[in-house]
């Protein structure tokens, strides 16, 4: 009954919660400072010094050793990766 006060289409209500709940899910997740995408389950993300969060393939391409390294974990155990307050 809101619909056709609203005059969204049931495809356009659609596409818009579909649109904002990826949004949602995207927004609290950590991705690669370098390349920009989120690491996968199981691999290693590395922390340096200037802050920057690195996945496991661009890792190579940062001199120095990290600060940290911490294995992604799946989404039941809770966020994937968070950062930790410094």
């Amino acid at each position: 009954m809101l619909r056709p006060l609203l005059g969204i289409s049931e495809g356009d209500l659609e596409r818009e919660l579909l649109r904002k709940s990826v949004g949602a899910l995207s927004a609290d997740r950590a991705c690669c400072h370098d390349c920009g995408r989120t690491p996968l389950v199981g691999e290693r993300i590395y922390l340096f010094d200037d802050g920057a969060l690195v996945c496991e393939l661009c890792r190579p391409r940062h001199d120095g050793a990290p600060k940290r390294s911490e294995a992604v974990h799946h989404s039941e155990r809770g966020q994937t990766v968070k950062r930790l307050a410094a």
